[in-house]
C-alpha cells in the first residue's frame, strides 16, 4: 500500500474512532438523565446535535496525542490490539487532564471528577480498539516491499514452432 493510501486509511480510522469516542462520552454523561423514569421521550434532533458536539470535542482534543500514538505505532510496526487500547486510554486520560486546572506550585490537578476521568479513559480505550480494527492491524505495512513475482512456467515443448 502506498504512503498516500495509508494516510487516507489513518485519517478515516481516526474519524471513526473519534465518532465512537464522542458517542460514548455523550451517552455516559447523559445516562443519569436517561435513568430518570419520569423523563418523557428524547428529542432525536437534540441527540444528533449532542453527538456532533461530542465528535467535535473528542476529535479536537485527541488530535495531537493520537497523532503521537499513531506515529509511534507506524514507525515501530506495532500491530497489537492491546497496544492500541492502552494508547487510546492514555489519549483519553490526556484529553481529560488537559481540561483540569493544574497548579504548578503543588504539582497537583485540582477538581478531578473520578466519573468523568473514567468515562474519558474508557472512551479512549474503545476508540483505540476501533482505530486498531480499521488501520492498526496493518501498521507500517506501507513500507514493506511486495514479494517478488514468480517467473512464468515454461511453455510446453510441442507449442514451439520448428525452426529450420
Amino acid at each position: 500500500m502506498s504512503l498516500i493510501g495509508r494516510l487516507i486509511v489513518i485519517f478515516l480510522a481516526f474519524l471513526a474512532a473519534c465518532f465512537v469516542g464522542g458517542m460514548i462520552v455523550v451517552v455516559a454523561l447523559l445516562f443519569p438523565e436517561f435513568a430518570d423514569l419520569g423523563a418523557g421521550p428524547v428529542d432525536q434532533g437534540a441527540i444528533d446535535i449532542l453527538l456532533g458536539f461530542g465528535f467535535i470535542f473528542v476529535s479536537g482534543f485527541a488530535l495531537v496525542p493520537a497523532a503521537v500514538i499513531v506515529a509511534i505505532t507506524e514507525a515501530l510496526y506495532i500491530r497489537s490490539a492491546l497496544a492500541y487500547a492502552v494508547g487510546g486510554g492514555v489519549v483519553g486520560l490526556a484529553c481529560y487532564l488537559g481540561l483540569v486546572p493544574f497548579h504548578s506550585d503543588t504539582f497537583q490537578f485540582e477538581g478531578i471528577v473520578r466519573r468523568h476521568l473514567e468515562i474519558m479513559t474508557g472512551a479512549g480505550i474503545v476508540s483505540g480498539v476501533v482505530y486498531w480494527l480499521i488501520a492498526g492491524r496493518n501498521a507500517g505495512a506501507w513500507r514493506e516491499r511486495p514479494p517478488p513475482r514468480k517467473p512464468p512456467p515454461p511453455l510446453p515443448s510441442n507449442s514451439r514452432p520448428d525452426v529450420r
